[in-house]
């Protein structure tokens, strides 16, 4: 899956082989098909990347915290990175809230 050029991503920690419901479940917040879903989780590439300061921003970023929300109600642990200018940093879940808010802003 291609990554935007300023984007925020969650990675599930591991390679946990989630059963059914839970790969449904991501399914209906993401919008990604079980089968790229598990082959993401046991490639260790990201569950869900949102593009900020795009068209889509409205739609995904929702999606991004939506599945961060469930990933810690399932206690599953994940990493979030930030993609900015070609290069991939892990950062907080504090930081990841406050790219957000910075985006918000820059989309209205």
């Amino acid at each position: 899956m291609p990554t935007p050029e300023n984007a925020l991503s969650l990675t599930v920690a591991g390679t946990p082989d989630f059963p059914s419901e839970v790969l449904k479940a991501l399914y209906r917040i993401t919008g990604r098909s079980t089968v790229e879903l598990r082959n993401s989780i046991r490639a260790g590439e990201p569950v869900y990347t949102a593009a900020l300061f795009g068209k889509d921003h409205i739609e995904v970023v929702p999606r991004l915290e939506r599945t961060a929300a469930y990933l810690d109600e399932i206690g599953a642990a994940f990493v979030v990175h930030e993609w900015a200018d070609g290069s991939r940093e892990e950062i907080s879940r504090s930081v990841m809230q406050e790219i957000i808010e910075a985006a918000d802003g820059e989309s209205r």
